[in-house]
């Protein structure tokens, strides 16, 4: 089946919703050798994934993943999430992680899924272990922790197990510098199926047909954003040294791309070198001095930055500029680090 589907490919042709389901249940079952699936997937990357391949991977897929219930009062409410693909090679501490602490203190409802390191040294998975919360929780109780905290974690490992049929096609191309369309769709599959989600990506290119991806699979408040930070590299999150590329949609607005400049905040010039990480240790030791206020300049400028467009996309503040003034009197309040150390104790 999959060979057929890679003939196609080659000659260009997209794929349709019957074959997309077709390629999927191949690529979850032991039917096809881990060599096909390599050949069908570098084949689907060469000729370009479109938006409609991609969402119905995502749609499929998440629909395959193992689907906590949630109480319907939590389902009621806005639920977030926040992270980025991957893939930009700057060794940041962890931006995103920090941003989905902040913004639960915020009192928005924050389902953050993840996995550990694969191209920096410290994953959400790796850094929010080492700060002391859990981040390997059954799904009964996964939901019971948002329901109580206001935030979970979800390992993605444990939702999604035909991804074991797949990670070795996925080593495979790696291993020839083939990416895939599971570079996209990790953030796409969170599987308590958020209401909003800010994704940060590697390249600009990718932001808006990943924005549309987006708004095709469900997600009512969308942002998609790429960083610049200087000598031709990108952040896969808001940089606080150079442009940003954004493509967003809200349920009031249509779908709409830009440019945006940091300038427009109070923010220290810096250069990307200021936003380095380390382990999983150091990033959590930073992570909690910039929650007990330890920590000023361009980490902490990074950390508003972002988190004020998280609370604008999860709906808690009505612009980036309120965000950004909501996200500092969480921090010097100390509300934040009050929310990271009941999550600890939880």
């Amino acid at each position: 089946m999959l060979s057929d589907l890679v003939k196609s490919l080659e000659q260009g042709k997209d794929l349709d919703p019957h074959e997309i389901k077709l390629a999927i249940d191949a690529l979850v079952s032991d039917e096809e050798s881990v060599e096909v699936k390599a050949s069908f997937l570098a084949s689907l990357a060469r000729k370009g994934e479109t938006v409609e391949e991609i969402a119905g991977f995502a749609s499929l897929l998440r629909d395959k993943a193992v689907s906590p219930q949630l109480d319907p009062a939590v389902r009621e409410s806005p639920i977030l999430d926040v992270c980025g693909t991957g893939g930009d090679h700057q060794n940041t501490f962890n931006i995103s992680t920090t941003v989905a602490l902040v913004a639960s203190a915020a009192g928005v409802y924050v389902a953050k899924h993840g996995n550990r390191a694969v191209t920096s040294k410290s994953g959400s998975a790796d850094v929010l272990e080492s700060l002391g919360i859990p981040v390997d929780l059954p799904p009964d109780e996964a939901v019971d922790s948002l329901k109580e905290h206001g935030f979970v974690f979800l390992f993605a490992p444990h939702y999604h197990p035909a991804f074991k049929h797949i990670v070795p096609a996925r080593k495979l191309c790696a291993a020839e510098g083939q990416r895939t369309i599971f570079n996209f769709l990790g953030p796409l599959l969170n599987p308590l199926k958020p209401s909003a989600q800010m994704i940060g990506v590697p390249k600009p290119e990718i932001c808006g047909k990943l924005g549309k991806v987006l708004q095709s699979i469900g997600i009512a408040r969308g942002m998609v954003v790429s960083g610049e930070v200087g000598g031709g590299g990108f952040l896969d999150e808001f940089s606080t040294v150079g442009l940003n590329h954004v493509a967003e949609f809200y349920q009031d607005r249509g779908f709409h791309e830009s440019t945006t400049s940091p300038e427009s905040f109070p923010i220290e010039k810096a250069s990307i070198q200021d936003l380095a990480g380390g382990d999983a240790i150091e990033n959590a030791d930073i992570i909690r001095k910039l929650l007990q206020g330890n920590l000023k300049g361009p980490k902490l400028d990074a950390v508003l930055l972002n988190t004020a467009a998280a609370l604008f996309v999860a709906g808690r503040a009505n612009s980036m500029v309120s965000g950004w003034d909501l996200a500092t009197d969480l921090l010097e309040s100390g509300q934040a680090w009050d929310k990271l150390q009941n999550l600890c104790r939880s």
